[in-house]
This record gives structure tokens, sequence and C-alpha cells, in this order.
């Protein structure tokens, strides 16, 4: 079978609305009534614009956290090459069955960009800048924010901070809204898979 992927352009008009949408259709087709807890992954870094996405989204989603959500990756804490295998190991030993989420920047085709992409199973962090890290995440949000194919750090660096933070604005919303009705108990228990 097929894994789902639903892209949300940021300039369309209700871009929040087709995130929120989107979001939680893929949600509802992977997550298990029976896991633990539910940890919003969130990888990139400060010091670079193009890569600040995830620490962008993790520090609005701070406040979300409770007993059975978790965010890793915030501005003051973010998840990066040098420490997501120490995290990865750090979930794993402190969830016993977690419904990771993960978000992270990535570069794309010229077209795309601005362009959030939302679908089922990992993501391979740092593989637009040729680095070796372990897949992770049961589902994945990944905003397109640059051109990629020549000089990916220069290019990363040169990323406009207003698309990113646009992105980021209507990703942490949109998690905000579909978790806080899990929360809430208001999505249909018949929609959990069991």
């Amino acid at each position: 079978m097929s894994k789902m992927k639903i892209c949300v352009d940021i300039n369309k008009p209700y871009a929040i609305s087709l995130f929120i949408k989107g979001f939680e259709e893929i949600l509802l087709r992977n997550i298990n009534k029976d896991c633990s807890h539910i940890v919003i992954l969130c990888i990139g870094t400060d010091r670079s614009t193009g890569d600040c996405l995830g620490p962008l989204v993790g520090h609005k989603l701070r406040y979300i956290q409770g007993e059975h959500i978790q965010v890793y990756g915030t501005l003051n804490e973010p998840v990066h090459a040098k420490n997501l295998i120490s995290t990865i190991k750090e979930i794993k030993e402190r969830f016993s069955n977690p419904f990771i989420i993960s978000i992270d920047a990535c570069l794309g085709k010229a077209e795309s960009i601005g362009c959030i992409s939302i679908g089922e199973g990992p993501i391979k962090p740092g593989a637009g800048v040729n680095k070796k890290l372990p897949e992770i995440g049961h589902m994945h949000v990944m905003g397109i924010v640059n051109i990629s194919g020549f000089m990916e750090y220069m290019i990363l660096q040169n990323t406009r901070l207003s698309l990113v933070m646009k992105m980021a604005d209507i990703i942490s919303a949109g998690i905000y809204y579909n978790l806080s009705k899990i929360v809430n108990n208001k999505l249909e228990p018949a929609a959990i898979k069991k």
C-alpha cells in the first residue's frame, strides 16, 4: 500500500484550514488507540534560517505539553544532527509505545517552495545536506523552504525568515487544533484504528 501524502501551499487561500484537514486525515489513518504518548519531534537548528522551522514549531507548541503529549526540539533546546540519536534513544527509553510526529524543513524544486508536505511514515533528517541520520516518525510534516541541487548549506542560510515563520504559524496552529481535539476527546474513537 502506497503511503499517503498531502501538500499544502501556504500562499493559497485557506492554507490553515487545508493543513488542519490534511493533518487530521493522516493522523487518524496512522495513530493507534494503544499508543502511550504523542511525541512531537521538531528537528532543526536555530543557527540557520532555513533550518529553524522545526525549532520554531516546537517553540510555538511548547505549552501543549501535558500528560500524554511531549514536544522535543524548541528554540531553547533544539534537536539537530549532533543530538538527534541521543534524543531518539531518550524517547524510546522514556515512553513505552509513543506515536511520533516528525517535523523538519527540507529543500525541493523551485515551484514547491512554500509547500508543506504531510505524510505517513518517517523522515530522513539531513538528507538534503547529505547527512546520514536515522529515520524517525510514524507520520511527518516537512516544509519546503528553498531550492535544492547546489550549495545546500548556503541556500539554507539564505532562506527568507518570513517564509519559515509563516510555515511555522500554520503547522503549529494546525497541530495544536488537532491535538486539542484528541485531548478533549472530541475525535470519534471509531476513527482511531484499533
